[in-house]
């Protein structure tokens, strides 16, 4: 059985080339996100131009140069990226590379040993190089502190040696070298807490597990990220699986378990394809099994997927999903670390939870401690999507304000629009409105606000979205994904759904605020999270967006021009392309007489097609 010296010694030996490489080597990020934008035929057309350009083909002076894969940056708005090193200068990332400028890519930057300066992104460097600026000091990245992102980007991340060779495994074999009280001391020493939402702290939470009497114990990472606009554990899984396993077998060493599972939602195939050959690599080099690199402690780990049920992502239903029962809550007491799957002792935490791990271990608690704030120690990842100029995942300490984020590393609204909510942690919880955006990423300011922080979704709205149909949407997400099992939950969304639609359609009544206040208030008594928290994007609009709600309800109005029933489309201005708008109507209600178009209001459907097509004459009046 190698010992960590010997694995280290020979991932190091295979990560030389890659740190030093002695001929050019190109990277292209290859994950979900990046696949959307067509990474993988960038991938191919990078392939296939050098295979044509080789000693082989006879087409000129040979090319010869390493391709390799890895995980994603964080910066979605600018995929596909590929990035060229050179042997002795310091790496380039371009952005936005199609297959089609793959060619024009090799020519001046491969083969010329040059820069493709119109796609050039930004160098791995301290200082600009040939005009093109360091990365550090893009907008995106400026703010941010990469610890768990660390290797995102950066390593390949179904090769094992990539990961040790930078560190990878050195917090289990530390932890190895200590007592299971010595590492759940250290796990709460650095104020690592649940990063799933709920923000249990996690050494008090393992050690809940480490001294219950019944065995076996089981460590499960749920790993399901069912909030729309959400995708940091996605990333991880992706990018750098390795992290996250190795979390997980330091908290199965900290706490006596035997056996993990990483329940994976079955929308999530490429994470559950890579956590399974992180998994079977692990294993390969003993870091998994019956004696953890010569330990003596036997541990092993599955992956699970699920059927993307979202009240899976409360850890009773996702225990019910292992089980392979109806991904339903159960009722609490007994909680999972007495009586978890299959009855025994269990414990649950995020994806980021247990990739924290890792490095609270390699680099000590005081470390990880020295960023974020007094109550709220390190760093978290954060998705930015919506109304921004620049999607992305970033990772910043605790503390750092929301506009810094949303407005600066995301650039804000598009052009035109001014940014007017903010949604954060999913669907379960509220909305923050822009005069607010300069609270602290911490969770705090959010409870204080009656919501959540959420797990690390923030999905920016500007003057172009209506609030009520965003509560109508939570609301319908809420019901539609309900157990069913209690009625305060299932019988409560679906009474505060039929109220919305009602006043989007325009059918408001003067008494329905007072009958949705007293629904949330009765819904506090739901069985679980889900049903106690879904009024609550409902409860942020009475308090921050009431002016809003009451144009729809007294005026019949919708000020963002979005409920359907309040707005009606007219031909204010002639355009060539009336005729195109003309054609696209599914129900023939762009009419034309006399020369002239206009919108016969008894057949528009209003689904916006006509306006898409010739926007200059069509408008939405409210």
């Amino acid at each position: 059985m190698p010992n960590y010296e010997k694995l280290r010694a020979q991932a190091e030996e295979s990560w030389r080339p890659i740190a030093e490489p002695q001929r050019p080597l190109i990277k292209v990020g290859l994950t979900t996100c990046s696949r959307a934008a067509g990474a993988q035929e960038t991938l191919d057309a990078v392939r296939g131009e050098l295979a044509g350009r080789g000693p082989s083909t006879g087409s000129g002076q040979a090319l010869e140069a390493d391709v390799m894969v890895t995980g994603c940056w964080g910066l979605c708005y600018a995929e596909p990226i590929v990035e060229v090193a050179r042997p002795g200068r310091p790496a380039t990332l371009y952005g936005k590379v199609t297959a089609d400028q793959v060619p024009q890519l090799i020519e001046r930057a491969v083969a010329a040993d040059g820069i493709a300066s119109e796609l050039a992104l930004a160098v791995l460097a301290e200082e600009p190089l040939d005009g093109v600026q360091p990365l550090g000091s893009l907008e995106f990245f400026r703010l941010q502190v990469r610890r768990l992102m660390a290797n995102s980007g950066v390593v390949d991340p179904e090769r094992i040696d990539h990961y040790i060779a930078r560190g990878g495994y050195e917090g289990l074999a530390k932890a190895l070298s200590m007592t299971d009280e010595q590492v759940i001391g250290e796990v709460s020493e650095s104020g690592l807490w649940g990063r799933g939402g709920a923000g249990f702290p996690t050494g008090r939470k393992w050690d809940f597990l480490r001294t219950a009497q019944n065995t076996p114990k089981y460590m499960i990472c749920n790993a399901d990220e069912g909030d729309p606009g959400s995708f940091v554990n996605r990333n991880l899984m992706e990018s750098d699986p390795h992290l996250i396993i190795e979390g997980i077998i330091i908290g199965g060493y900290a706490t006596g378990a035997s056996h993990g599972f990483v329940y994976i939602r079955e929308e999530y195939p490429l994470p559950a394809e890579r956590m399974e050959k992180a998994i079977q690599q692990a294993r390969q080099r003993g870091l998994l099994g019956e004696s953890v690199l010569g330990s003596g402690f036997a541990f092993d780990l599955e992956v699970v997927r699920g059927a993307g049920s979202y009240v899976c992502g409360e850890e009773t239903g996702l225990i019910s999903s292992v089980e392979d029962s109806r991904g339903m809550p159960k009722i609490r007491p007994p909680f999972p670390a007495q009586a978890g799957v299959f009855g025994k002792p269990s414990n649950v935490n995020n994806v980021e939870s247990f990739a924290s791990v890792p490095l609270i271990l390699r680099h000590g608690a005081q470390w990880y401690a020295s960023m974020g704030t007094e109550k709220n120690k390190g760093t978290k990842m954060f998705s930015l999507s919506g109304q921004v100029q620049r999607v992305g995942i970033l990772e910043v300490p605790f503390g750092t304000p929301m506009s810094d984020v949303v407005l600066g590393a995301a650039g804000g609204p598009p052009e035109g629009g001014a940014l007017k909510a903010v949604q954060p942690g999913g669907p379960l919880s509220g909305i923050i409105p822009a005069s607010d955006i300069d609270i602290g990423l911490e969770p705090d300011p959010f409870r204080e606000r009656g919501m959540l922080m959420g797990s690390g979704g923030l999905v920016a709205l500007d003057d172009s979205n209506c609030i009520v149909d965003l509560a109508i949407y939570f609301e319908w997400f809420a019901e539609d994904e309900s157990c069913g099992r209690c009625t305060t939950c299932f019988a409560g969304t679906r009474r505060l759904l039929e109220i919305l639609r009602r006043i989007a359609a325009g059918r408001g009544r003067s008494s329905d605020p007072e009958i949705m206040r007293l629904l949330a208030d009765t819904m506090r008594y739901a069985n679980c999270a889900h049903g106690q928290a879904a009024p609550t994007a409902v409860m942020s609009m009475f308090r921050f967006f009431e002016d809003e709600l009451n144009e729809h309800l007294y005026n019949k109005r919708c000020p963002a021009k979005v409920c359907r029933d309040l707005v009606r489309y007219e031909v204010i201005h002639h355009s060539d392309r009336l005729p195109v708008a003309e054609a696209i109507c599914p129900t023939q209600a762009v009419v034309r007489e006399n020369g002239r178009y206009r919108i016969d209001q008894g057949k528009c459907v209003k689904c916006d097609a006509c306006r898409e097509q010739a926007p200059y004459a069509i408008a939405v009046v409210d």
